[in-house]
């Protein structure tokens, strides 16, 4: 029943954890969610098949490799980049890189400019030298604010986070913050249900999602709970006043808890290509993002253009949804991401 006061208390997977020990076994299980996504990049390599075909004439592209001709196969080589969705800063940028290696000697065979390729692209990145790990704070709870455009994929990723850690024994409160769209509350509802999580929704049609997420975090540091997830209400970048709310729904989390919310994760749907750069922009200038999630990278993502968004706004990738099941959200390891766009052979 939508805006109706959800609440419910399940018995928690595993052993409960101390008010002292929840950060510390968040921590940990960022740790062990990567070691598993590590040990699988099949999801990865499927869901970046559209990319990778772009990117296939590469290859082709270096098997014709010489040193005397390299400038005119790195303006084709840029070229590819480019209409690889990786746009034409970051293109010129990862390009750049190997022409000053071949300048300087350190490149000079067709694998050497191959991998040189591969790792400035790893660059690229990991340039913010920020973590891709959750960054959780010494107490609890945790709070993370989700945010992003009508589709992208917010309420699925939180379902997807809220079970990858409720079932190893983590406390999580859901949080309906998506006012707007009666169906989200039931959505999340059932999501807080797989995953044994409690869920806050609005009391009535007219509760303002900021004083929603108040009340959350609220309740989350009366009963001890370890994460609290805020879901947010899909909208434009371009819509000032609803950027507004998003605004005040961060005010709002911090007013209760100072430094919260700890983390502030940007939904990026993988097929949108370019279109995601604008998003980024702007939801960064009203919320200051702290990472990003690629989601539907199902094999039509177009994978490029989120290097581009982590080249300009220096945030890091946190997670990718590869598929519909609740083990497809991944930490996200760049290595595996760039392996999976230029295979070995």
């Amino acid at each position: 029943m939508p805006y109706t006061f959800f609440l419910k208390k399940h018995s928690w997977a595993g052993q409960a954890v101390s008010a002292g020990a929840g950060a510390g076994l968040l921590q940990k299980l960022g740790r062990v969610l990567r070691e598993k996504a590590a040990t699988d990049l099949e999801r990865i390599t499927k869901g970046t098949s559209r990319t990778r075909e772009k990117l296939g004439v590469v290859d082709e592209l270096f098997s014709y490799w010489t040193l005397e001709d390299s400038e005119d196969t790195l303006e084709q080589l840029e070229d590819l980049l480019i209409t690889a969705d990786f746009g034409p800063k970051t293109a010129l940028k990862v390009v750049d890189a190997i022409r000053d290696d071949i300048r300087s000697g350190r490149v000079k065979t067709r694998n050497d400019v191959r991998a040189r390729l591969k790792q400035s692209i790893v660059d690229v990145l990991t340039v913010s030298g920020k973590s891709s790990d959750l960054e959780f704070p010494d107490a609890k709870p945790a709070v993370l604010l989700i945010v992003g455009v009508n589709g992208g994929g917010k309420t699925t990723t939180i379902g997807k986070l809220a079970h990858k850690y409720g079932s190893e024994g983590v406390k999580v409160l859901l949080v309906a913050g998506d006012t707007f769209r009666a169906a989200a509350a039931e959505q999340l509802a059932g999501w807080a249900e797989r995953s044994k999580a409690q869920l806050l929704s609005a009391t009535n049609l007219k509760q303002r999602p900021d004083s929603l997420m108040y009340s959350a975090v609220d309740q989350a540091m009366r009963e001890g709970t370890d994460l609290v997830i805020c879901d947010t209400s899909g909208r434009l970048h371009t819509n000032i006043g609803l950027m507004e709310e998003l605004a005040k729904c961060k005010r709002s989390i911090g007013k209760r808890l100072p430094g919260a919310p700890h983390e502030v994760l940007l939904i990026l749907d993988g097929t949108t290509g370019l279109n995601m750069l604008n998003q980024a922009r702007e939801f960064n200038e009203t919320v200051q993002l702290t990472g990003l999630v690629l989601t539907k990278l199902d094999g039509t993502a177009r994978g490029g253009a989120v290097v581009s968004v982590v080249d300009e706004l220096r945030l890091p990738i946190k997670f990718v949804g590869v598929g519909e099941t609740v083990e497809d959200l991944q930490p996200f390891q760049a290595e595996a991401f760039v392996d999976a766009l230029f295979p070995e052979n």
